[in-house]
């Protein structure tokens, strides 16, 4: 049992956090400032990188790597900011493995492509108006009308819409209830008839679109259809992945809490000494430093050696921890920079509101403990009874 990193991995490590320091701080202010994503030219410079393609097969123009390694890029890029580290945790961890794995070779072929060479950003949409942690709830409902899919409805919180080129779209496939209906279908922005609400102004993630989005009779080839009626299960076990990716999210975003809280007090003084000097401010950094490390445990844990899609029980564990731990580390890292960290110019104050979407993003932090529960016991929970 080895928990330190291969000398390759460290390379890795090390070139994206290179990297992320010396070309992302000004895309992340500019991303937060005007609530607009990583614009196209660095998107270019992302995947000339080979960060769009971490852990996607050579076989589709990838690096060929593992999930972990993918994750390890994610975290340093997530140190700078959410925004900034969105297109890596979409193309590594995001609906491209689902397309990867469910879509026809010719679908999953171009759209993996694409992906890796930075030319198409690919959002997941799973939730609805009526229809968020109760997902099997889904109204969008999709027909097959011979070589033809006709999708109608509408989706909501959906991180990338407006912006990202292309979507997988949960959605009603057949009357049959309840989960054993829904399935999956690919979308592209510009096809007839899918038009977006406006843009949303949240709380944080700022620099990630999110917008409503309509679907009016749209008509696609029946070759877009990933996963048919009856394979929720599949759909989730993917979204497991996810999951894992929405874990390092926030523990990039506690990492960079962590080191920006060090530095400040490391280089303020007050009484004639560093703020690192006293001990009330000594046991938050350790605070902050045991729950990043704890989940990353737990993170990597999750993925190491994982071909297909880590375990639900991992991907609760891991999600669930990082959601609160980072809540708490970027509470704390405001707190230890007093006005400097409420203050929007100096990025603390940024964190924490970011802090607070992971934990809702990606199936709520009381939904994983639901699945770590319902794994402890061996069964599902019906939650209308």
């Amino acid at each position: 049992m080895d928990f330190g990193l291969s000398d390759d991995q460290r390379a890795l490590q090390d070139s994206a956090r290179s990297f992320a320091r010396r070309e992302l701080p000004s895309v992340a202010k500019h991303c937060e400032a005007t609530n607009t994503p990583v614009p196209p030219d660095m998107l270019k410079a992302y995947a000339e990188m080979g960060f769009l393609g971490i852990n996607t097969p050579e076989s589709f123009g990838g690096l060929g790597l593992t999930h972990l390694d993918a994750l390890i890029v994610l975290e340093e890029f997530a140190k700078i900011s959410s925004a900034v580290a969105f297109p890596v945790f979409e193309a590594s961890v995001g609906p491209v493995r689902i397309v990867q794995t469910y879509g026809t070779p010719a679908l999953a072929d171009r759209v993996v492509r694409e992906s890796v060479q930075g030319k198409v950003l690919v959002a997941i949409s799973m939730s609805e108006p009526d229809a968020g942690t109760a997902l099997t709830d889904l109204r969008t409902r999709a027909v097959v009308e011979g070589d033809t899919v006709v999708l109608k409805g509408t989706k909501r919180w959906c991180s990338g819409a407006g912006h990202s080129g292309a979507y997988v779209v949960f959605c009603r496939l057949s009357d049959a209830p309840g989960a054993r209906g829904i399935g999956a279908v690919f979308v592209e922005k510009d096809t007839p008839g899918f038009t977006f609400g406006e843009a949303e102004m949240l709380m944080g993630f700022r620099g990630i679109p999110s917008a409503d989005m309509h679907f009016d009779d749209v008509r696609l080839p029946v070759e877009n259809i990933l996963v048919p009626a009856g394979g929720f299960g599949d759909l989730m076990g993917a979204f497991n992945l996810e999951r894992c990716g929405n874990a390092t999210m926030s523990l990039g975003v506690a990492t960079g809490a962590l080191e920006q809280a060090l530095d400040y007090t490391g280089e303020r003084q007050a009484f004639g000494k560093p703020l690192v000097d006293f001990q009330a401010v000594q046991m938050k950094l350790a605070d902050m430093a045991l729950r990043t490390e704890a989940a990353r445990l737990l993170i990597h844990r999750a993925v190491a050696g994982v071909d297909g899609f880590p375990s639900v029980m991992d991907a609760s564990l891991a999600k669930c921890f990082a959601n609160e731990m980072v809540r708490e580390v970027a509470g704390h890292g405001v707190q230890v920079m007093g006005g400097y960290g409420y203050h929007s110019d100096y990025g603390m104050e940024q964190r924490f509101r970011d802090a607070w979407g992971w934990g809702i993003a990606g199936g709520a932090i009381d939904i994983q403990k639901i699945n770590i529960a319902a794994t402890l016991v061996g069964r599902r929970f019906d939650q209308r009874k």
